[in-house]
């Protein structure tokens, strides 16, 4: 950092909101520094999260689909697997992603400072790095801190062997047995990952469903692929003790219908949700407002109820999603700058980026019922798909959710090969009002599964012609 203590706009966090804030302030004319912990930009996202497993996910995919093609007569010998090198590529992409930040940071002028910031008092904070400690005192700040994940009492956090989402990306080694304890996003998408690299794997949620938030009819196709490529899924299901066993592994005792079920298992990734990262930015010393579920609560301008600063992100609220950081980063810098920025997004799309990708916008069904919703739904099964089937997957399906008295669409749904490539058409959808008229009669290309999207309108309007419904009688 320069001799200076003193800037405008202070940014603590790298992550895809927080480099998005800070990059749109610079570009706004502002001065900012960038305050993060970890000696790479990009957050936990880049580094430890979205990027790295999606990488990883990807590798799964190709080993999945080559074996898939035995029903197309095209077989391929077994894949050798080299982990090392599987690591390597992982942390190459990762590499080149944080030094194209890195680089776009020095383009505009944005200095970064490797540091653990906290707060002083409402426009000052301490940075402690292996350099020292100084102070920063700011016009702005926007904090950007994340989030991390959450733990299970009971559990030991000292051992190689119970890993986090974060451990689990380091691929140390391929566990013969591992259990995933959690059946949310990022357990399927990381047992998703070991099972393809040769893992049994088993899985432990303490719901009576996989993916408790999405509609029971777009988890069903992945549900019934897992239990194949699972070694179990054990639902309402309570982990009650995880131990070290002899020689080596660990011994894991669950509660299920009743009964009390004890396993040996090489590792076991604890994956049961994650927490803001509250409990470090001194916010004692501030008058800046916490929920009860250590949430930094801010209005629609991402501001908090101390005027110059805001929160973005993981850090100020549901849902932790990337693409909801971005745009709040952006919003935040906007209105430092005196731009007439809200966030007022209708919808943001969620995507389980397991096979099949299961992806969502909007209201799902079961909200609308919960909530007495009036709504009503077109549906298209990509049974009746041409692309699908040349794809050897029949499987998937389109619903859209439309209100009941302006038709216009409220919720989409898709399950299927690259649903979440999809689903940006229902996110559109939805916040330009579209109604079951503008989709149907929007020409999509053929053969595509994009052109689902369409079909399933057109099954609400009456007017598909690639299925058959027979016409409900009257009288």
């Amino acid at each position: 950092m320069s001799s200076k203590n003193h800037i405008d706009v202070l940014v603590i966090g790298s992550g895809p909101g927080g480099y998005a804030a800070a990059f749109r302030a610079a570009d706004l004319g502002r001065d900012v520094i960038i305050i993060d912990k970890d000696p790479t930009l990009g957050g936990v996202c880049l580094n430890r999260g979205c990027i790295p497993s999606k990488t990883l996910l990807h590798i799964a995919k190709v080993l999945e689909e080559a074996d898939s093609l035995k029903k197309m007569g095209v077989s391929f010998t077994k894949p050798k697997i080299d982990i090392d090198a599987v690591r390597d590529w992982k942390s190459k992409v990762v590499t080149q992603l944080s030094g194209g930040i890195a680089q776009m940071a020095k383009a505009r002028n944005v200095k970064t400072i490797q540091a653990e910031a906290s707060f002083i008092s409402n426009n000052e904070v301490e940075l402690n790095s292996d350099s020292g400690k100084q102070i920063l005192t700011f016009d702005h700040c926007i904090i950007a801190a994340g989030s991390s994940s959450s733990a299970i009492p009971g559990i030991p956090k000292d051992n190689e062997n119970i890993l986090t989402s974060k451990t689990a990306l380091d691929l140390k080694k391929i566990p013969k047995k591992l259990l995933v304890i959690g059946g949310g996003y990022i357990g399927l998408e990381m047992g998703t990952v070991y099972s393809a690299l040769g893992s049994s794997v088993s899985v432990a949620e303490f719901l009576p469903t996989l993916l408790p938030g999405a509609d029971d009819d777009l988890v069903k196709p992945l549900a019934r692929k897992l239990k194949k490529e699972f070694s179990n899924i054990h639902l309402s299901t309570k982990i009650t003790k995880v131990e070290p066993a002899k020689p080596n592994g660990l011994s894991v005792t669950m509660e299920k219908d009743g009964s009390s079920i004890n396993e040996k298992f090489d590792q076991v990734l604890v994956s049961v949700g994650r927490k803001p990262n509250t409990n470090k930015l001194g916010l004692e010393n501030t008058k800046i407002k916490v929920d009860n579920f250590g949430f930094i609560s801010v209005d629609k301008y991402q501001k908090t109820n101390i005027d110059n600063i805001y929160a973005i992100g993981d850090i100020a609220g549901n849902p932790m999603l990337a693409h909801k950081a971005t745009h709040e980063g952006k919003v935040a810098a906007e209105v430092i700058c005196g731009l007439p920025a809200a966030f007022d997004a209708k919808a943001i799309p969620a995507v389980i980026f397991t096979d099949p990708e299961i992806a969502w916008v909007g209201i799902t069904e079961k909200e609308a019922k919960e909530k007495s919703i009036p709504y009503e739904k077109g549906e298209f099964p990509w049974a009746a798909s041409g692309k699908s089937l040349a794809l050897g997957r029949n499987e998937g399906r389109t619903k859209i959710i439309f209100d009941k008295d302006t038709k216009r669409t409220i919720g989409v749904g898709i399950v299927g090969p690259n649903a979440g490539d999809l689903i940006s058409e229902g996110a559109l959808a939805i916040e330009m009002g579209a109604d079951a008229e503008d989709i149907s009669l929007t020409i999509h290309p053929h053969p595509t599964l994009g052109e689902t999207f369409a079909n399933a309108a057109e099954v609400f309007e009456g007017t598909v012609t690639d299925l058959y419904i027979p016409k409900k009688k009257t009288g």
